[in-house]
């Protein structure tokens, strides 16, 4: 295993962060994968532990067909931000701003660095495209901040990597992936050893978040270059691993194991695995996510569990205001599967508090939530 640590810039005088990347193998494939890019979603972080710990024994084995990189704590900027005893790992603290949304966008820089050099050999393209992708990060301008120089850091290790894993978890909620529709088919195994009860497939989410600024350049290059052949060379995926209090050691070692059995699969670990179950959840578009908010402040009771399937006029959760009595049943407007829920028990002005996973897109325009 190699230790890659990289400093931030813009510490406070007196005080330095540092990022720490996890290299295991060697070879022609690689495999990327992140967790806790919201520092206070820590069941990644628990899965990454027992990843490291079973990548240091199959390495060991000489097992490792390939490259993998590991960064069992991807925000040494949100893991220090407490707040009367709360983590508050979403938004950076100085600039307000999500650690998961804006993220470089390389496709128009590539684009003009590129023309006149991708032809018909698809391997010569796939180098040539990483090698550009390396090449604009590392001449982007200095970084005007900590927050800015960590995406480029995590962008810059990711970007030439044949698979993305993006570990995160919702408040609570399902096992559950957010990808780009046309990777569905290499994912679907994935989703299966899982166990993932929704998959949310969108091809621009809005945002700029991690998972499509390094998947998305290969289908807007390809659709730049008609003429040439390039194949989608990244797939990418954010898995929220159920909520944010799922860190027990069994389920997270089960999730690890379910990661690198996908791994082998994917080529990059020798050795025998299971196979992934035949069945697997159905994937759904985002689109068709219903985000349900409160009518009016008050205490939320939740109506379904986690994981019912609800149909249209299903109550979610009611409102009772304990000062007025004020009392409001929310209902689902789609049919489908309820994903996940607020962990918050005080409907707020803004806050959705519960997510059902639909087939009919319902919603349009930016689909990720802040």
């Amino acid at each position: 295993m190699q230790h890659i640590d990289h400093t931030l810039p813009w510490s406070a005088s007196g005080t330095q962060r540092s990022l720490r990347v996890l290299r295991f193998g060697n070879g022609p494939r690689k495999a990327y994968i992140q967790a806790a890019l919201h520092a206070d979603e820590l069941p990644g972080m628990r899965v990454a532990v027992e990843l490291k710990r079973r990548l240091l024994e199959l390495e060991a084995q000489g097992r490792l067909n390939g490259t993998i990189e590991l960064v069992p704590l991807a925000n040494p900027i949100g893991i220090g931000q407490m707040f009367q005893a709360t983590h508050q790992g979403r938004f950076e603290f100085n600039s307000g701003k999500n650690f998961n949304r804006d993220f470089p966008a390389l496709t128009q820089a590539l684009a003009a660095h590129l023309e006149g050099r991708l032809g018909d050999d698809e391997a010569s393209n796939v180098a040539t495209i990483r090698q550009a992708m390396v090449e604009l990060i590392d001449a982007l301008p200095p970084p005007q901040s900590e927050l800015d120089g960590l995406r480029r850091l995590l962008l810059r290790h990711a970007c030439d990597a044949d698979l993305v894993l993006d570990l995160h978890c919702d408040f609570e909620s399902v096992m559950l992936l957010y990808a780009m529709p046309q990777h569905w088919p290499q994912l679907r195994s994935l989703a299966a050893r899982l166990g993932a009860e929704a998959v949310l497939l969108a091809e621009g989410a809005g945002g700029d978040a991690f998972d499509e600024a390094c998947a998305a350049p290969w289908l807007q290059l390809r659709t730049h270059f008609p003429q040439a052949e390039i194949p989608l060379a990244c797939v990418a995926t954010t898995i929220e691993l159920r909520g944010m209090a799922d860190t027990g050691r069994e389920q997270c070692q089960a999730s690890a194991e379910q990661i690198l059995g996908y791994l082998a699969e994917q080529g990059l670990i020798s050795g025998h695995w299971p196979s992934a179950p035949a069945l697997g959840c159905q994937a759904t578009p985002f689109a068709g996510a219903q985000y349900a908010y409160a009518e009016h402040p008050g205490v939320v009771s939740y109506l379904q569990p986690l994981g019912a399937q609800v149909r249209v006029g299903d109550p979610l959760f009611e409102v009772i205001d304990p000062l007025s009595d004020r009392h409001s049943v929310v209902r689902a407007s789609t049919d489908g599967i309820l994903y996940a829920r607020e962990r918050l028990r005080f409907a707020q002005p803004g806050l959705w508090l519960a997510k059902v996973a639909g087939n009919t897109p319902i919603r349009q325009g930016r689909l990720l939530s802040d």
